[in-house]
């Protein structure tokens, strides 16, 4: 069962032209993103870094937060729209596209312009499932109300300049399948995002430095 969600909007004309847009697209077309090499037992997955022109012209990234399931390692976690390789999916690129639509109702196909890919990279801990993800960057053309999957708990996007806010980092006690742990985090209006999507993040602000 699908739900709109209330973060659809206009406002995308621009975008591109953004001097922030500018400096990410032109440091992920000089960079070769670094692939990593298949392991036994690893599953290939993919998510979308998906940036909108908010109202103020200013670049925002989308997040979601997931549903809360016990069998998800994830479960209740912030993260970029996105998930694991099927054996139909030509390409990665057609998992995150698959993905995508599916969690959150965007289109990339017909909404999107995927700028870039940053590093593959793979989970810290081994309490993790072994997968390698692929994280797409993506500029939204157009965009209309979200429409959520029942694996999606809400969908949030944050301004581009709030993650300059260096408060808003700090080390955080969490808590994955009943184990504490302290991490670096980012605070974003009672939204926590660390583990994978904070590692993710932090490689997209350092082309931004």
């Amino acid at each position: 069962m699908r739900r709109r969600s209330d973060t659809g909007g206009d406002g995308l004309v621009g975008l591109s032209a953004h001097p922030d847009i500018v400096k990410l697209r032109s440091a992920l077309e000089s960079r070769s993103a670094v692939s990593a090499d298949d392991e036994k037992g690893a599953r290939r997955a993919a998510v979308a870094l998906i940036f909108r022109a908010g109202d103020s012209g200013a670049p925002e990234l989308l997040f979601i937060k997931r549903s809360d399931y016990p069998a998800d390692p994830w479960s209740g976690q912030v993260a970029f729209p996105g998930g694991r390789e099927e054996a139909a999916d030509p390409t990665l690129a057609d998992t995150v596209i698959r993905e995508t639509r599916e969690e959150t109702g965007i289109d990339l196909v017909r909404d999107g312009t995927v700028i870039g890919t940053l590093d593959d990279l793979r989970p810290q801990t081994v309490r993790l499932p072994a997968v390698i993800v692929r994280p797409y960057v993506v500029l939204l053309n157009r965009f209309e109300p979200l429409l959520l999957s029942d694996e999606v708990a809400l969908a949030f996007w944050i301004p581009l300049e709030a993650f300059k806010d260096a408060p808003s980092w700090r080390d955080t006690p969490v808590m994955a399948r009943g184990v504490q742990m302290n991490r670096r985090a980012f605070h974003h209006r009672g939204h926590v995002i660390w583990g994978m999507t904070e590692r993710i993040l932090a490689q997209l602000l350092v082309l931004l430095d």
